[in-house]
Formats: C-alpha cells, sequence, structure tokens
C-alpha cells in the first residue's frame, strides 16, 4: 500500500480535543458517507447507516439519559456485542461528559457486578435474554444503578423497575447532539483489566490517551474512505476499540461489524474487508483449519502449499531489503495462482493489511500468512497504554518482533529485562487505587508493563517473556514458560498448554488435547482413543510426552518436560481457567487439577 496517499480526509488530535468531538468532525465533514454495517436479523440482511444518521440516534439517546438524571463525571456501563448501539451509547456518553465502562459479554456474573459496584455505574446497557439472564443473580448487588437497559425486548424481565427496552426509553427525536466542552485530560472510561489473579483493576484513560495513540496508529497504517474494517474482537477490548471504532473515525473508513465467530468466514466473503484486527487466536485458528485439511489431502497438495508460502517469504524478504534474489520467485505466479490467491479469497480477497495484537502472534504462522500474501502487522501494547506502544511498519516489518515505538512513545528496557514505556498513551492511573498505580508507573513517568524484552538494531522490541511468570525450578533453574509454552502447541494435538515446576524437581505439563488428533495417534498407537483411563495411562503419557519433546528439541538442556496430564474439557472464561480476554488463570488452573499435579510429582 502507498503511505504517500491523501491524509486530508484524517481529523487530527489537535482538532479534536475529546473523543466526541472527533465523532462531531466527522458527521461535518462526511455525513452522507456509509460509517457501519450491520446485519439485521428481522430484516435478513446487511444495513448501512451515515454518519449523519449515527448522528441523530446519539441524540436520542443523550435526550433519554438527561431525562434520566445522570450528571457530568458519572459512569455507565455497555454490556453488548459489537454493534452501531455500542457506538451510540459510547458517544452519547461521551458528548454528556459520562465515562464509559466496557463489560465482557462472557465475563462471570460476580466479576460484572464487581466492576460496575466499583465503578459505581448508575446506568447499564445489555444486549437481551442471555445477559439478563447472566446478570438476575446479582441484580439485587446493583444498588446505584438508577437505569437497566434492553436493546432486545426481554421475555421475562423479573419485574425490575429499573428496566426499559431502548424501544420504550428512546424519545422520537433528540434534537442536535450534545458535546460538553472539557479539556482532553478528563477521563474518558475505564476498563477494567480482567486479572489472571485477585480482582480487575480499572484502568483510567483520558480522550487525550485514546487520541494520541489513535492519531500515531494512524501514522503507522494509513487508511481511508475506501476502507472497510471488520469488526469482531469485543469492543470491550482497548486494541479493538482504540483501532477498529476510534481511528475509523479519524480516518472516515467503514466498520462492518461480524455476527459471530462462527459466521466469520462467511462475513470476511461477504463485505470483503481491506482491513481485519484481530488477536493471535484467530490467525492460529485458520492456520490449524486449513492444516487439518491439507493433512486430509493428497501429499502433493500439502508440498504445493508449503512451497508456496516459503517461496512468498522468501520474496517478502527480499522485498523488506533483508533476503536477497532467488530463481524460485520466478515460480511465484503459478504458486500465487494455484495457492495463495485461493487462500485469500477465502479471507475476502481484498485485504490490504491484517493487524495482530493482545498477546504474542507465532512467528511461523505469521510467515505463513506473509508468505501467501496477507501482510500481518504485529503490535504491542497494553490496556494501560491505551493500548499500542509499538506496531510494525509495513515498510519495515520483522514478523518476529512487535515493531518499533509509536511516534511520541518511549520504549526502553529496565531492570530484570522489564519492557518500559513512557508517553501520553499512558494511562491517568488506576481506579480508586494508588497503590497499585504507584506500583505500575515510576516518579518520572516511566510505566513497568510487566514484560520482559530486547531491543534490537533498528530498534524493534522483541518480547521474550514476563517477569511475574519464570518458573524456579527446585534446584535454581529458571524458566520462561511462555516460549516452551507457544512451542509445543505448535502441534496440533494440544489445543491448550500450560508448564509447571515452580519449587519443583522437574517440569511438567497440563494439557488439553484436540479430541480428533488424539483418536487419530491413539488407534495407530493401538490405544482406544476414546477412553479416560487410557487417556491417563502410562502408555498415553509416553506417547504424548514424545510429542510435547519433538516441539522441545531446541530448548535448552533444562527444558525436558518429564510428566504431563491429558485432558480434552477446554479452558474458558464460563469455568473461570480463562481471563474475558483470553488469558491463561494459571493459578485458577492449579487450583482445578490439584489432585492430578500432585500425583504427576509424587511419582518417581
Amino acid at each position: 500500500m502507498n503511505q504517500d496517499k491523501d491524509v486530508s480526509h484524517v481529523i487530527r488530535h489537535a482538532e479534536a480535543r475529546t473523543l466526541d468531538s472527533l465523532f462531531r468532525e466527522r458527521v461535518r465533514r462526511t455525513p452522507d458517507i456509509v460509517a457501519y454495517k450491520s446485519w439485521q436479523e428481522a430484516a435478513g440482511g446487511w444495513r448501512e447507516q451515515t454518519w449523519a444518521q449515527i448522528d441523530r440516534e446519539v441524540a436520542r439517546w443523550q435526550a433519554a439519559l438527561e431525562r434520566d438524571g445522570v450528571k457530568p463525571g458519572e459512569r455507565v456501563a455497555v454490556m453488548l456485542r459489537n454493534s452501531p448501539e455500542w457506538v451510540i451509547f459510547d458517544q452519547a456518553a461521551l458528548g454528556l461528559g459520562l465515562v464509559t465502562v466496557p463489560l465482557y459479554t462472557q465475563d462471570r456474573p460476580d466479576n460484572v457486578a464487581y466492576i460496575i459496584n466499583n465503578s459505581d455505574c448508575r446506568v447499564l446497557l445489555v444486549e437481551g435474554e442471555e445477559h439478563w439472564d447472566l446478570l438476575r443473580p446479582v441484580l439485587p448487588e446493583l444498588k446505584g444503578v438508577l437505569r437497566l437497559l434492553s436493546v432486545q425486548r426481554l421475555k421475562s424481565p423479573a419485574g425490575d423497575e429499573r428496566l426499559r427496552c431502548i424501544e420504550d426509553w428512546l424519545p422520537a427525536d433528540g434534537g442536535a447532539t450534545r458535546h460538553l466542552d472539557r479539556p482532553g485530560s478528563t477521563l474518558a472510561t475505564i476498563v477494567y483489566t480482567s486479572g489472571t489473579t485477585g480482582r480487575p483493576k480499572g484502568v483510567m484513560l483520558s480522550h487525550d490517551n485514546i487520541l494520541s495513540n489513535t492519531e500515531s496508529a494512524l501514522s503507522v497504517l494509513a487508511t481511508g474512505h475506501d476502507d472497510i474494517f471488520m469488526s469482531f474482537l469485543p469492543l470491550s477490548h482497548t486494541f479493538e476499540r482504540t483501532c477498529g471504532y476510534y481511528l475509523t473515525i479519524m480516518a472516515g473508513s467503514i466498520t462492518a461489524y461480524a455476527r459471530s465467530i462462527p459466521q466469520l468466514a462467511e462475513d470476511l466473503q461477504t463485505i470483503r474487508p481491506t482491513m481485519l484486527i484481530s488477536v493471535p487466536r484467530i490467525y492460529e485458528r485458520i492456520w490449524g483449519a486449513i492444516r487439518a485439511k491439507l493433512d486430509e489431502g493428497p501429499p502433493l497438495r500439502k508440498k504445493l502449499f508449503l512451497l508456496a508460502a516459503a517461496v512468498g517469504f522468501a520474496r517478502f524478504e527480499h522485498a523488506q531489503g533483508r533476503g536477497p534474489w532467488k530463481p524460485s520467485f520466478l515460480l511465484w505466479p503459478l504458486l500465487n495462482k494455484l495457492v495463495a490467491s485461493r487462500v485469500l479469497a477465502r479471507l475476502g480477497g481484498r485485504l490490504r493489511y491484517a493487524l495482530s495484537g493482545g498477546a504474542a502472534l507465532p512467528p511461523d504462522i505469521s510467515r505463513i500468512f506473509i508468505g501467501l500474501g496477507l501482510p500481518i502487522l504485529q503490535g504491542y501494547g497494553l490496556t494501560e497504554t491505551s493500548p499500542i506502544a509499538t506496531a510494525n511498519r509495513p515498510e519495515n516489518n520483522i514478523p518476529a518482533s512487535v515493531g518499533q515505538p509509536l511516534s511520541g512513545v518511549e520504549v526502553k528496557i529496565g531492570d530484570h529485562g522489564a519492557v518500559m514505556i513512557k508517553g501520553p498513551n499512558v494511562m491517568m492511573g488506576y481506579w480508586n487505587n494508588k497503590e497499585a498505580t504507584e506500583a505500575m508507573i515510576q516518579s518520572d513517568g516511566w510505566l513497568n508493563s510487566g514484560d520482559t524484552g530486547r531491543i534490537g538494531d533498528q530498534g524493534h522490541l522483541f518480547i521474550t517473556g514476563r517477569l511475574k511468570e519464570i518458573i524456579v525450578l527446585s534446584n535454581g533453574e529458571k524458566v520462561p514458560p511462555n516460549d516452551m509454552e507457544a512451542a509445543i502447541s505448535r502441534d496440533p494435538l494440544f489445543d491448550q498448554v500450560m508448564l509447571l515446576g515452580e519449587a519443583r524437581p522437574f517440569l511438567s505439563v497440563m494439557a488439553v488435547l484436540n479430541r480428533d488428533r488424539w483418536q487419530m495417534l491413539a488407534t495407530e498407537a493401538g490405544l482406544d482413543g476414546g477412553s479416560e483411563a487410557v487417556l491417563r495411562g502410562q502408555a498415553a503419557e509416553q506417547l504424548i510426552l514424545q510429542r510435547v519433546s519433538a516441539q522441545l528439541s531446541e530448548f535448552p538442556g533444562y527444558a525436558q518436560v518429564r510428566r504431563v496430564t491429558a485432558t480434552f474439557e477446554p479452558w474458558t472464561i464460563e469455568n473461570g481457567l480463562l481471563t474475558p480476554t483470553m488469558k491463561l488463570r494459571r493459578s485458577k488452573v492449579m487450583e482445578r487439577f490439584n489432585a492430578e499435579i500432585d500425583q504427576m510429582y509424587s511419582r518417581q
């Protein structure tokens, strides 16, 4: 893509002091351009809404909020799937000087209640029956909430006088949108981080925090009116909120809301987006599906696919100035026609760039997609940094890294290899938690990310692990689990993996197996693949350990796993073993499988 394209359509941070002023300026500049596409179940088709149409809806919501008596500075919570209503509610709140508190749609009810009460939310917006049923047990705890809103009409509202369906709550006309005049340093949102231990902390982000980060992100990847973003990563995730929502307003791009993850493949081919924002898990799933089909098909097809990916990646490295020209490049027109173009067609055929963040993307998966012609740009950051601190540039993209610092952002390596971040995107602090804020941000403004890393010759950041996730064996050997877990997970037999060994004499693994893959492997070994008893037996353990060891062959000598416990039951948000951002709750997994872990270490 030409990074020198016209950017006169971009609304600069200096032109919009607040996020609602950014929206107002977008409406003023391009009122009749399509802003959002969303699926309407009742109509059975996709609906388009212009910026002016969204603006009129924002005014209606503001009129209703004013009628309910909410005051500037008060907090309001939103628990919706990605939709125009999410944007409308957020913009209505911001324009009135309210503070938006996003909630994950799949969070546990006790966690939701804690967030609402901790932030003293006055309004809660939910989608419909599913969320109402989820919250029903904790409704008596939400004493500070004066208004409960539901997008869909509920069949059994349980007689709560605070509840309204938005169809009944909204006035027919709201007049002009309101925009309370205030500085950009004002609090805009409180985003609760789903900590892997303890209660979540409320990250306070100002309008300036987010606007500065959005503008810096646009300097990395120029976008415009002709771009369509496919939105499916939850808007409660700051990565999606900044890049898939505020950035599209700043650039005037279209956002299309995917119906669901299971329907994503169909939506991609219907919408044919030019930009995709995702976490690594989605790319891993796509690659897993491709790999499964290749394994089931003729060997020649797999060989041709891998050749196309290898030649394509070598061409990419040559174009980036890191690799030589090779005679195999002459095969590319044929490989592109037979392999690459067909894979990209399944993603809509128009993707110019795919952004990945939120966790580390395995370099081998990145190389596959880049080799096929889909430039994946990996970035890095935290909710506490609004969220992007570093990102790869299209013209300087090192897949194994998480890129270079954004404009205005500083990154350095501190004590113990800690990645330190400083800039206008660093949060205001944690809501009502001075102690946690001081532990996170030093007096000179440097934020300790908690991650460890190194900085390459060109300023690219490479993440090497977590400060608090180092396993120390009883012999004093220190083991970073993340890289080893990522390596083991490259084997499609493993859906989820957790390395163990803290204060123990050796390493072991808890693993969730892919049932179909295990069935095939067990059958080949003459074992009953459907038996839980066999899965827990010594023969199965040795078979699984062989697969683990094969993936760890390039690691140092300390990286030897001697025991494994396998299960088919996935670790999920619902069973409390994953956070809403899909991070592993290590302490909860250890608690759940305490007996199995003790058994692994009792056997010598």
